[in-house]
């Protein structure tokens, strides 16, 4: 069994301040009844079998990106579908293969244009880091071990990374910051140590990404003052980037940042203004963006998941696409901004698959505790 720590550094960051997660083999904490619908638990399993039915025999379907292959494994993954086992083994152990066997001696988990090398890394990272906490594969272990490696060695000067897989001075925009925070949570959940000035360097480029209404940014005191929100790379604010500053902070442990309620508002009341035409196909806003506002929504929890992912939820299940008819769209959904064709409906589905079966918390990153003390470790300044 291979030795569950990343061969990098010092340690700061390590499992043992976890809530110990649960394996797959155990039940999960009990899902609310409020939170799935015997519709939105029938919409989760018609995106299943699209996915497996859709796959082809080399397990990509047909896309080169192995964030998006790993997405789709993930989606079986987060619905309590393990590796080899059941109804869709075959299916997660074709997808999981096709991103292992393409990993670069590096370490790096892109083979498509290297301008996709991070965003498709920390993605594959992550979801090879919930599937070696579910079941402890001895090769998956040693991918990741590369993996997060590479994602330490590649952290540019301002705690940021670029999207090609390169150390420099500065770090390209936040939606790199948050992939590799994904990555490295996932790891501390699934047992592996990780380092604390990479975690400290990441806390620090996310919250200079803050830019409040008044113009300031960053670590100025007066960003506290009124509305703000976190931007794509200090000046343009979107949703997805409200979101995306949400999930790293709570990824590192920075639960009381006063950044984090700015960012839910902006969430609330774009999610309060969904209208999803009923059979159309769309994600929420787009896959990228449901896909961040998703886990901002469970990870903070209490109110804000409350109110919200019931209407997120639904709109999933009114938008997915019904034509049985039409096996190649029958129980999909599609990204319509970023990814087309097939690897679009990968893209669009693998994310409706996973909010569906979020409330069933199999995820290692779904079923944690808070780790405790960690701010005042590695926060810096806030």
């Amino acid at each position: 069994m291979l030795k569950r720590v990343v061969t990098i550094v010092i340690v700061m960051w390590t499992a043992a301040a976890l809530t110990p997660p649960l394996s797959a083999q155990n039940p999960p904490p009990v899902t609310r009844e409020w939170e799935v619908t015997p519709d939105s638990e029938l919409a989760l399993e018609r995106g299943l079998a699209w996915l497996a039915r859709n796959q082809g025999a080399t397990g990509n379907w047909e896309s080169n990106d192995l964030g998006l292959v790993s997405l789709g494994a993930m989606a079986f993954l987060s619905a309590g579908h393990m590796p080899g086992r059941g109804k869709y083994g075959e299916t997660v152990d074709r997808a999981l293969g096709y991103v292992i066997k393409n990993m670069k001696p590096s370490g790096m988990l892109n083979i498509a244009d290297a301008q996709r090398d991070m965003y498709n890394h920390g993605l594959a990272a992550f979801v090879l880091g919930q599937a070696y906490g579910m079941t402890d594969d001895p090769q998956l272990g040693r991918v990741l071990d590369k993996a997060l490696k590479l994602i330490a060695t590649t952290q540019c000067e301002d705690g940021g990374w670029d999207y090609r897989a390169k150390r420099q001075e500065r770090g390209h925009d936040l939606s790199l910051v948050v992939m590799q925070a994904k990555a490295l949570r996932s790891a501390v959940d699934s047992g592996f140590e990780v380092r604390g000035d990479v975690i400290r360097s990441a806390i620090r480029s996310v919250r200079e990404h803050y830019k409040a209404n008044n113009n300031t940014r960053g670590f100025d005191e007066r960003a506290k003052d009124g509305p703000g929100q976190f931007t794509y790379d200090g000046n343009r604010g979107t949703l997805a980037m409200a979101a995306c500053g949400v999930v790293c902070l709570q990824e590192f442990g920075q639960y009381d940042d006063w950044r984090i309620a700015k960012n839910l508002e902006i969430i609330a009341d774009e999610i309060r203004r969904l209208k999803t035409p009923k059979g159309n196909g769309e994600v929420p806003f787009d896959a990228y963006t449901a896909y961040y506002v998703g886990q901002a929504l469970y990870q903070v929890g209490g109110p804000a998941w409350r109110e919200s992912y019931p209407i997120l939820r639904d709109q999933l299940v009114q938008s997915q696409l019904r034509r049985p008819e039409n096996p190649g769209e029958d129980g999909s959904w599609r990204d319509t901004r970023w990814v087309h064709g097939k690897p679009g409906h990968l893209y669009g589905t693998a994310v409706g698959c996973f909010i569906l079966s979020m409330p069933n918390r199999y995820l290692p990153i779904l079923q944690e505790g808070k780790i405790e003390g960690l701010r005042e470790s590695l926060s810096g300044e806030k």
